[in-house]
């Protein structure tokens, strides 16, 4: 099963503000009938830098994502609190099993 790594970087006046639409996504995502899960974690170290951990039953149910509404309002609301561009990194999940 696919799991993608979403690493952000965060301008540092707008943290909350990510944090806040970050919400709202994963409260959508959590509902998709594909999604495994879907938790937003913060560094503790580097509070401007996040990973997106994004585990869907497959690559359809990654495409459907993309096609949300909260999904597409997220994108649109979090392009200018970004410090520089995000980046996925695709793993495959291997534990817990589906």
């Amino acid at each position: 099963m696919p799991v993608t790594l979403v690493h952000v970087t965060v301008k540092p006046d707008r943290i909350d503000d990510f944090i806040a639409a970050c919400k709202a996504n994963h409260q959508g995502s959590i509902q998709e009938p594909g999604n495994r899960r879907f938790d937003v974690l913060q560094n503790e170290a580097e509070p401007t830098k996040f990973v997106l951990y994004e585990w869907f039953d497959g690559d359809a149910d990654i495409a459907a994502h993309k096609q949300t509404d909260h999904y597409n309002t997220w994108a649109r609301t979090v392009q200018d609190m970004m410090a520089e561009p995000r980046y996925a990194v695709r793993h495959v999940g291997l534990f817990p099993k589906g």
